[in-house]
């Protein structure tokens, strides 16, 4: 029943920026045989420090097999830089925390830049302390929003002022940087509005830069993906989040019941499988990573999507069918049967 059902989703017309017909498609299938006879090529990925383990792994996996004749080089400029490249042409594959842009689209249009928009598992965006903040267990949403909303800069900066029962010491910030999809999804989930922030904070898009910070700062609180909170969990404390609904901490478990609530969050891959020279190269990692991304993303610390989900990507990327379902824009509170449902609408 799952494949007819996606079967017939992937030949339904796309509600996208821009369409490509399946017959290129199938001529990105078929330059497979001229990848493995000539000499190796190169992918080029860039973006999210979020989505990067996951596509890292992937990467050298498919790498280290000698019948695969492309080296996969994966770099790090945020979502929004990632963007940038990608749809001015000068990579092949975008990591994405955020889906796409209205001007982002419009960038790529304008660049004649195509791409199949594939989610590939979910994240709990981490609230994070120094290990030896013994005050700190948890944090409402209201008290985020209190900490980051544009009007606290310069305003907000003791622990004391968040919550009347910490104490009277210096609160240090870090954060996302601004070209981050984090950035953008932790301000539209706490602030309301998109890349609305306080500017006085230590910003990278890089997480492991932002363990690294917190760990060094007695006084610290940040954010960043839940991965690297799994790897650096002898470095940092997290806190639970509370909505209203009570205090609840990230986990593979709380977000997979929809608890983990607003930072729970897709996470995405943007491939142009037009880009190279030879159609049939990126074609073929991509159809690599959709096998081999619900392990993996267990293995670095993520969520998984359902399986239908996969075999969903599988047929967009048979069929060719390129742009987004997502109008421009992250949804907050999205859950993995709403994300499901929401692939169902190509």
């Amino acid at each position: 029943m799952v494949k007819k059902l996606a079967l017939a989703l992937g030949m339904l017309v796309i509600v996208s920026s821009c369409s490509t017909p399946p017959e290129q498609a199938q001529e990105s299938s078929q330059g497979q045989e001229v990848s493995n006879s000539s000499s190796v090529e190169v992918i080029k990925v860039d973006g999210s420090s979020t989505v990067h383990p996951i596509t890292e792994a992937i990467a050298k996996e498919f790498s280290a097999n000698a019948k695969n004749k492309t080296q996969v080089q994966v770099s790090i400029s945020g979502t929004g830089g990632g963007f940038e490249k990608f749809c001015n042409g000068e990579t092949d594959i975008n990591n994405a925390s955020r889906p796409i842009t209205k001007a982002e689209m419009a960038n790529c249009s304008k660049n004649s830049i195509r791409y199949l928009e594939l989610p590939i598992a979910f994240d709990a965006l981490t609230i994070a302390v120094h290990p030896e903040n013994n005050w700190a267990k948890d944090i409402t949403v209201a008290e985020l929003k209190k900490i980051w909303e544009p009007g606290a800069e310069g305003k907000i900066t003791r622990w004391n002022q968040v919550r009347a029962s910490w104490p009277d010491r210096p609160l240090t910030l870090y954060g996302a940087g601004k070209k981050s999809g984090t950035f953008d999804y932790f301000t539209e989930a706490i602030v309301g509005t998109a890349k609305a922030s306080r500017n006085d904070y230590t910003g990278s898009e890089d997480d492991d830069v932002l363990v690294a910070d917190i760990n060094k700062d007695p006084n610290a609180l940040g954010y960043f993906g839940y991965a690297y909170y799994e790897k650096n969990q002898d470095k940092l404390k997290v806190l639970a989040v509370d909505n209203g609904k009570g205090a609840v901490l990230p986990s593979r478990e709380t977000v997979e019941k929809s608890t983990y609530q607003p930072l729970s969050r897709p996470l995405f891959i943007y491939a142009n499988l037009w880009s190279s020279e030879n159609k049939g190269t990126v074609y073929q990692f991509i159809e690599y990573y959709i096998k081999k991304v619900p392990k993996i993303s267990v293995d670095v610390g993520y969520v998984p999507l359902p399986a239908e989900a996969y075999l969903i990507g599988s047929v967009h990327l048979n069929n060719g069918k390129v742009g987004t379902v997502f109008a421009g824009s992250s949804q907050i509170d999205l859950t993995l049967g709403e994300l499901l449902r929401k692939q169902k609408e190509f």
